[in-house]
Formats: C-alpha cells, structure tokens, sequence
C-alpha cells in the first residue's frame, strides 16, 4: 500500500490519496453512527482521560505524528532555523494576526452568542502543534521546517496562551466597550498538553532515526522502515476522527443551527490564515514547500488544547465547549480540501511539481 506518507518521488496522487476526502467522511459518519447507537462507548471514552487529555485522542494522534515526524531528517533542521524570514512569518501570523482575526470574525458573525464567541476565540489562541504535521506531509511541504515551527509554537503556547487568553477576553473587549469575560487556564495544563501531543511523537520520531540510521545506515531506513510505518500514519488521522465523532456528535446533531453558525466564521478563519500564509511565502520568496508549510501552521489549531481549556473553565456542557468542539469538526475536511488546492497551487502559482519539490527535500 502507497500513500502521500510514502511515497518518495511519484508522478501523481496514488489511488488512495485522491480518495482521502472519501475515507475521512467515512471516518465521520462511522463516528457519528458509533456516538448516536453505542452511547456506552462513547460514555467509556470521555471516562479515559487523565488531566483533561483524552488517552484514546492521544494514542491516535501519536500514531498519525509519529511516522511523519520517523521521516524528518534532524541533520537538517538547523538549516530550517537559519530561515529569519520563515520563522519571523510564522510568528506573526500564528501569535499576532491568528488570535486577532479570529477575535474579529467571532465578534462580527456572533455578536449576539457570548457563549460561543468566547468559544471561537479560544480555539484561535491554540495554535496548531499536531495534525498540522500530516497536512504538510500530504501537500509536500518541507518537514524539517514544520518540525522547527510547531516546536517553536509549543514552546509559544506555554508561555502565551494565558497572556492572550487574558487579553482576548478581558482587556481588548474592556477597551472597545465589548463584553468581557475571564478565563482560567494553568500553565501545567498547557504544557502537558504540548508534552503529550507533541513531546512524546517528536522524541519517538527522532530516537527511531537515529538508532535505525546508527544500526542500518540512512538508505535502509529510509527504503524499508519508513514505508513500512508511513501508511500507520493515515491509519491514526482516521481513528482519530472518528473518536472525535464518537465523542461530540451528539452534541452537534442536538444543535444543528447553532453548529452552522460557528461553523461560518471557523471557515472563513481556515480560508484567511491558509491564503495568508501561501500567498506570503511566495511574496517573501520562500518556494512552494516551505510556503505551504507556513500556511498550514498558520491555518491550524490544536482543538484538544481549546476544548479541554473550554470545558475546564466552563463545564463540559457550555456553549464555549460546543465552539471548541465544532472547531476540529470543521477542520479537518477544510484543511484536507487545502491539500488538494495546495497542489494545484504549486503548479499555478509556483510552477514546479510539488512531488519533485518533496524528492529533492527527502
């Protein structure tokens, strides 16, 4: 079995990764199905979590990140550091214009929902430290520059998400005479989150190419392991949508309308922070690969940090959690849409074979 995770250097989309949309919708509708006729299961997972963090949710993103993360070359990371223009653009745009355009679009689509408001502003101050590492993979970007971003980000998220939570929900609204609203969040909570879902596959991913290159050499481990582990990493996205399914769909089939109405703002904030990476990267000169991944760390979120700060501070059964929760339900199908016109984007825009780009950065 081939896929975008294992491919080295192909002429186009093998048959499985044009089909994706079709397996993550699946993946949906079997959470749904499993949610709405198994109630006992989902009852048992929201009973495994340890620290607001959900252990199957964990367990399944582990599986995703890990064989992406097996891939990146660490010799070459330095290089993706000594990037000024990169990383400074990534910062702007994840922990200055991220958290300030979605502060914008929940005031101006929900101005009459506090609740789901505060929710959507959140979710915009969690930056993507996860799936954002299969999205690159999938469209070709460079992985030793993701690497560096959401290690940059996670190190950001500790430090930041209290001060702008702060800011966001109580000083800025203070300021232009809004509502405002408190928010309790423990720099401990962050940081296992950041541990858990990226500490842990990050070290995993590194220890393995370094002892499989010490024992094997760097050929055979980048012809036999990593194709043997990549398709794992397809295999952990699908798991855990449906787990996501399984545990949240009943609270979005209950409240259809008010789903559509955070939905709205949610996609045009992916749509925004995605272009807006894409199209600077290319103003910067940065190429197609590291230009998608600018984009794709600037689009995400980390939707566990957002729903567990959101149900910590205002109960499992808010409006602010019910925001958090739609956040990932949107978008994971937006994103994967965003693969698909990431690669058309590197032939219109770019002129180059995204998977030639990918070769040459393998």
């Amino acid at each position: 079995m081939t896929d975008a995770l294992t491919r080295t250097a192909p002429k186009r989309l093998s048959t499985l990764d044009k089909w994706l949309p079709l397996w993550i919708g699946l993946a949906m509708v079997a959470g749904l199905l499993l949610g709405r006729f198994v109630p006992a299961l989902s009852g048992l997972l929201a009973k495994l979590e340890v620290g607001g963090i959900s252990i199957p949710i964990g367990l399944g993103l582990l599986v995703m990140m890990y064989p992406v993360l097996a891939k990146v070359r660490y010799d070459k990371v330095a290089a993706a550091t000594g990037d000024k223009k990169l990383l400074v653009s990534s910062l702007v745009l994840n922990w200055l214009a991220g958290p300030a355009v979605m502060f914008a679009l929940a005031w101006l689509f929900l101005p009459d929902l506090p609740e789901y408001r505060t929710g959507l502003i959140i979710v915009g101050l969690a930056r993507c430290i996860a799936m954002v590492v299969i999205w690159n993979d999938l469209a070709c970007g460079d992985r030793e520059a993701t690497a560096v971003l959401v290690a940059i980000n996670s190190v950001f998220q500790v430090v930041m998400f209290s001060v702008l939570g702060w800011f966001y929900l109580t000083v800025l609204p203070g300021w232009l005479g809004l509502d405002a609203q408190g928010l309790e969040v423990s720099v401990w909570q962050i940081a296992l989150n950041v541990l858990v879902f990226l500490g842990v596959p990050l070290v995993a991913g590194f220890a393995s190419r370094w002892i499989g290159e010490k024992r094997h050499g760097r050929a055979s481990y980048e012809e036999k392991f990593l194709p043997a582990v990549g398709p794992w990493a397809l295999y952990g996205l699908l798991f855990t949508i449906v787990l996501l399914f399984a545990l949240q769909g009943d609270a979005v089939l209950a409240k259809p309308l008010d789903v559509a109405r955070i939905a709205l703002p949610l996609l045009v904030y992916f749509g925004l922070m995605w272009f807006a990476g894409l199209l600077l990267g290319k103003g910067l000169g940065l190429g197609y690969a590291r230009s998608t991944t600018l984009a794709f760390t600037a689009a995400g979120n980390n939707f566990e940090l957002a729903i567990a700060v959101a149900i910590g501070t205002f109960g499992a059964a808010s409006g602010q959690a019910l925001a958090g929760v739609v956040g990932p339900l949107i978008e994971v199908p937006v994103l994967v849409g965003l693969v698909y016109v990431s690669l058309w984007a590197a032939r219109a825009w770019f002129r180059t074979d995204p998977y030639a780009v990918e070769s040459r950065t393998s």
